[in-house]
């Protein structure tokens, strides 16, 4: 990979930190929970998840709510990416391990995909399926796509590559959190650990 390519994904991630610094506050912040200090980003103004409607990897159209009152963890990824994504679901994973099996029965990491092109609802299937089978993959249109992303200030943009059919994505990582009443609660950025997620999780599913 060239640098270029590498600047535009730090550029990429910078763009939505930027966005979506609006709702946190820095690392740890005591206003949003003074008796316990969060290794993610802390939402301020704790605002309402923005919802959306897009096909699951079953084939069935889901919205943001039909998840119910779970943990969501919300990524927006894609199942080509060399090694950003893969890195991060494979953290959450372990992260989920890391908890009791009660609390991971309440957490749904939810992979919505910025690559609606390729990511169709087979193969996020059999993508996930290499991580964790709870995990849920979403995919659309480039419009139901795109307007998921803008609403959590999601940043993506295709590099164009070697054919129509390859090509990376750069785009924000990181995974936001929405706790079981819909709010959003915590950004986890990318390098986080899972021993790190875990601990953050395990206080908000108390």
């Amino acid at each position: 990979m060239g640098r270029r390519r590498v600047s535009d994904r730090g550029r990429g991630w910078l763009r939505g930190l930027l966005a979506l610094s609006l709702l946190v506050l820095a690392t740890g912040d005591a206003v949003a929970d003074p008796a316990y200090t969060f290794h993610g980003l802390v939402s301020e103004a704790r605002p309402r998840a923005a919802d959306f409607r897009l096909t699951a990897h079953t084939g069935k159209r889901m919205s943001l709510g039909d998840f119910g009152r779970t943990l969501r963890l919300l990524y927006f990824g894609y199942t080509h990416c060399p090694g950003i994504c893969p890195t991060t679901l494979a953290e959450a994973n372990q992260a989920l391990r890391l908890l009791s099996p009660r609390q991971t029965a309440r957490v749904r990491l939810l992979l919505v995909s910025v690559d609606p092109a390729r990511d169709t609802p087979e193969r996020l299937a059999a993508y996930l399926g290499h991580f964790n089978p709870s995990f849920v993959g979403l995919t659309g249109t480039a419009e139901e796509v795109a307007r998921a992303a803008a609403a959590y200030g999601i940043y993506y943009r295709v590099v164009e590559g070697g054919s129509s059919t390859e090509y990376t994505v750069d785009h924000t990582s990181m995974i936001i959190v929405v706790d079981e009443a819909g709010v959003v609660r915590l950004l986890f950025p990318y390098g986080i650990t899972a021993k790190d997620m875990a601990e953050d999780l395990r206080h908000l599913l108390r």
